[in-house]
């Protein structure tokens, strides 16, 4: 297979064959080097022979193998000659990041970490199956929750009214329909509100280490030596469900409409067809339901950390800086050969990342452009980045969302068997971390993970997101 290096951070995969479009993969020498014999770089060309693909199939620097498309691809297509892939989107839909400021200090915090800590894993489920943390709504609550997004979760008094102006679409995507998800999907969606779930998931806390845009982080409310939270989780078993309900529906499409798969796994609909308008009616479900997950573990955690530091709700001064969302298709407009083209944009482990003045950006950030959050691991650093617009003209506004795994999860526990990973990281790292057993948090070891700095270094030097902030994790809890 063919590559050619086309910058120090920008690498292209020559159109070959029965691919529409190339390649680009964007990545320092460094990270091409861990990625060099993984399928990934295969699934990147695999994509490029989707129909309707627009410019280029992309991979970001936190790029690895996935389900169909890699885990960091991008890939836009044109709504009438295109199609929708839930491979492009993922199992975790709306699998995402948000970030809290406190006004509190780390001085202030430090000597309660692991009570801190502690108290958070009480009172957020996390692990496989994972029940919720709060009672299973009705069904026609629920139905409420698919639709209303994070609103569900405000109107109930987890968090600030204010909380929906500082996430990706306000938190909810309009034509979300209840009646295009599976009854087994509900099932398993409706006792899992406000909880972690398992895998790479985690709730964060974290300390502001290193600023370098100071004006944004003031905006931001991010100012050096104060404790932040950050969660990441996503639609939990309601989304995976409905990826498989609807994986079975996109193979039966692909056949129906005689659409040449490369690989199986990217099986896909017309965007136009019945079977896709369905599939963006549930997805959107899910979305929404993530959304409302965040919220609701948002509220609890304000109400933890308040208590356990002795301080009132408004002496934490727990601010929502952003939430964003990394596996997801939205419809979008992009400057595609000059002209402006309305495209589904499938992002699966990718960020939104539009600079100042695009439309879609939350008012209260518009000026700024879109914040991007970009984890580490539980080790190493985590950054806030802002969008720019030559992200709007090279990547479909897109940046990475992640530090990128190196070793599979059965490679990880195999590697640590007889480690005492909880103290290891505490020794090493200076993490309090709780997580259900040792193989939970085994598979998420930073050795696992490519160096976030590396990632958000690439992403700069491509000018496609400008650091703001770094943030160190002190605590952290697992599934």
């Amino acid at each position: 297979m063919s590559i050619r290096k086309l910058t120090d951070y920008l690498w292209e995969v020559p159109r070959e064959g029965k691919m529409r479009v190339p390649g680009r993969i964007y990545a320092s020498d460094k990270l091409m080097e861990t990625q060099k014999n993984d399928e990934a770089i295969q699934q990147v060309r695999n994509v490029a022979h989707l129909p309707g693909i627009v410019k280029y199939a992309i991979a970001m620097p936190d790029f690895h193998w996935g389900y169909g498309f890699p885990v960091g691809g991008v890939a836009a297509f044109d709504l009438d000659e295109g199609v929708i892939s839930p491979g492009g989107i993922g199992y975790d839909i709306n699998c995402g990041v948000r970030l809290l400021s406190t006004a509190v200090t780390w001085e202030r915090a430090k000597p309660q970490i692991r009570e801190l800590v502690k108290q958070l894993f009480r009172a957020i489920p996390a692990g496989v199956g994972g029940e919720s943390s709060i009672p299973e709504p009705t069904m026609e609550e629920f139905k409420k929750v698919v639709t209303l997004g994070a609103r569900w979760a405000i109107d109930k008094g987890f968090g600030r009214p204010e909380d929906a102006d500082h996430i990706e679409e306000n938190g909810c995507l309009q034509g979300a329909d209840l009646n295009a998800v599976s009854k087994r999907a509900t099932e398993r969606g409706k006792p899992q509100i406000g909880s972690l779930g398992s895998g790479n998931h985690f709730m964060e806390l974290q300390v502001v280490v290193e600023v370098f845009q100071p004006a944004i982080a003031d905006r931001l409310g991010l100012k050096e030596g104060a404790l932040a939270l950050a969660i990441h989780s996503g639609s939990r078993g309601f989304g995976h469900q409905i990826c498989d309900d609807y994986l079975g529906t996109m193979v039966r499409a692909a056949s129906k409409y005689g659409i040449e798969l490369p690989d199986r796994q990217l099986c896909c609909a017309p965007f136009r067809s019945e079977e896709a308008g369905r599939y963006m009616a549930a997805m959107k479900c899910a979305a929404n339901f993530a959304w409302n997950n965040r919220q609701v573990m948002r509220g609890i955690a304000e109400r933890v950390i308040a208590k356990t530091l002795g301080l009132s709700e408004d002496a934490l001064g727990m601010r929502l800086v952003y939430d964003v969302c990394h596996n997801i298709g939205k419809v979008e407009e992009h400057v595609v050969d000059g002209h402006t083209r309305k495209l589904i944009v499938h992002r699966k482990g990718a960020t939104r990342a539009l600079g100042p003045g695009h439309p879609l950006v939350p008012e209260a950030y518009r000026d700024l452009g879109q914040p991007v959050l970009i984890p580490g691991d539980m080790g190493r650093s985590s950054y806030l980045l802002i969008g720019t617009q030559q992200a709007e003209s090279d990547t479909f506004g897109s940046s990475c969302h992640g530090a990128g795994r190196v070793a599979s999860r059965k490679q990880m526990i195999r590697q640590t068997r007889g480690r005492d990973l909880f103290k290891e990281l505490q020794d090493k790292h200076g993490v309090i971390v709780m997580g259900h057993g040792h193989d939970s948090v085994a598979e998420e070891m930073p050795e696992a993970y490519k160096d976030a700095s590396e990632v958000v270094s690439v992403v700069e030097r491509a000018g496609v997101s400008r650091a703001v902030v770094r943030l160190k994790p002190v605590g952290c809890i697992k599934g």
